[in-house]
């Protein structure tokens, strides 16, 4: 049986087990998909090879520390500068991105209602770093606003418009991202309250990168009266590319759909 994992922390919430193995068993592949709980993403690569696993996803707060320990880094991953995928080839730890087309498949239902050409992200961790990598290839003007100035130096090299919490002016956007952790084990939001409010105040939608959960973020998304989602659809997506480089297997609509059960269930 072939093995596979998920690494986070926190991670006992992760549904990308039940996913993967609806997917696993639709195809009737012979692997198993469980979650790893690791607090030291510098040793990623070692407890992925030492567990003799064939692939692994990343997720928060590992993705960039996943990204250094790699031995290869392929595709737009190496413009983002971290990885949510790991695959093992005969020994050699090759990563990949999957959020960032995985992302730009979830905001599709938004762009339907209305091209998307302006958007803010909140934070600037390594899901923000993969969105605003997929924003700035499809040509959106891109926001993002930090706590602190120390991580915004990626965003500026890519000409995003940044921001800390003291020195932001709110504008108008079609979307607003929230790619922090805020909310996920708290009822906290991703930026103060008044800021917050403003920029929900003048967005059009808004998407957490959080699933499962209506987020303190979401509530406010939902007071404004805006269109929101959760993260569901960017799991779902960014999981079936890996599933695709898990199995080396397309991804068929049945096999969309059994994963989207599976993540259901």
């Amino acid at each position: 049986m072939t093995h596979f994992t998920i690494f986070g922390n926190p991670v006992e919430h992760s549904k990308s087990p039940q996913m993967h193995n609806a997917g696993f068993s639709h195809i009737k592949f012979d692997g198993v998909y469980d979650k790893t709980p690791l607090e030291d993403g510098s040793t990623i690569k070692q407890v992925f090879l030492n567990k003799h696993l064939k692939g692994a996803n990343i997720t928060v707060p590992h993705k960039e520390d996943a990204y250094k320990n790699a031995d290869e880094i392929k595709g737009l991953a190496s413009k983002i500068g971290a990885v949510n995928t790991y695959i093992n080839e005969n020994g050699k730890v090759i990563a990949y991105n999957t959020d960032a087309p995985g992302f730009m498949k979830a905001i599709e239902e938004f762009q339907n209602i209305e091209p998307i050409k302006k958007a803010i992200i909140l934070g600037a961790g390594g899901t923000a770093k993969a969105i605003a990598v997929a924003f700035n290839e499809a040509g959106i003007d891109t926001t993002v606003i930090n706590r602190s100035e120390g991580r915004l130096e990626f965003f500026k090299e890519l000409d995003c418009k940044t921001s800390t919490w003291d020195n932001f002016i709110c504008e108008n956007y079609d979307l607003v991202v929230n790619s922090t952790s805020a909310g996920l084990r708290d009822d906290n939001y991703p930026t103060p309250l008044p800021i917050l409010e403003g920029i929900l105040k003048n967005s059009k939608s808004a998407i957490d990168c959080i699933y499962g959960k209506l987020t303190p973020f979401l509530q406010k998304a939902n007071e404004f009266n805006i269109p929101w989602k959760d993260g569901e659809d960017m799991l779902l997506y960014q999981g079936v590319i890996a599933f695709e480089l898990f199995t080396n297997t397309y991804a068929s609509d049945t096999l969309i759909e059994a994963m989207r059960k599976g993540l259901k269930n």
